[in-house]
C-alpha cells in the first residue's frame, strides 16, 4: 500500500523546542530541537484499513488520542533534526503498512515419509535381533 508522501508532509506539525544537554551559552538561546505531530485518525491519506493497521501497529508509540509525537535532538541544527524527524517518520509508516505474505505450509515429500518409516523398521529389526532367543 502506497501513499502520497507529499500530502502526509502537508498534514505534519512541527513544533521546535530547546534542546537539552550540553551545548553552553548556545544551547540556551535556540531551539534546535524538532517535535513532530501526526493525528493518524483526522488524515486524508489514509483509508480506514490503512488507519487501522498503523493504530495496531504503532499502538505502543501512539497517544491515546491517536497522536503520532516524534523528536529529534541529534543535529545542532533544526532544520537538519526536521529532516532527520521526517525520515524517520516516513520510515516509521512504510513499515507499519507492510502486509507480510502468508505463509503456505508445505506438505512433507512421500520419499522423506518413507525414508522415516524404512529407518524406524531398521531399528526395530536391530533390537527384535537384541533379544534373547526364545526357546520353547
Amino acid at each position: 500500500m502506497i501513499f502520497n508522501e507529499e500530502l502526509i508532509l502537508r498534514e505534519l506539525k512541527f513544533k521546535a523546542i530547546s534542546s537539552s544537554g550540553s551545548g553552553g551559552q548556545h544551547v540556551n538561546k535556540v531551539a534546535s530541537k524538532v517535535e513532530l505531530v501526526f493525528n493518524l485518525f483526522e488524515s486524508s491519506v489514509f483509508n480506514s484499513e490503512q488507519k487501522e493497521r498503523l493504530r495496531v501497529k504503532l499502538q505502543h508509540r501512539l497517544t491515546k488520542d491517536f497522536i503520532l509525537i516524534l523528536q529529534c535532538d541529534e543535529s545542532r541544527s533544526q532544520h537538519k533534526n526536521k529532516e532527520l524527524v521526517i525520515k524517520r517518520f516516513l520510515r516509521l509508516i512504510k513499515f507499519a503498512l507492510i502486509i507480510p505474505k502468508r505463509r503456505i505450509p508445505t506438505k512433507t515429500p512421500k520419499s522423506v515419509i518413507r525414508r522415516r518409516l524404512k529407518n524406524k523398521s531398521k531399528l526395530s529389526d536391530k533390537k527384535i535381533n537384541r533379544r534373547k532367543p526364545n526357546v520353547d
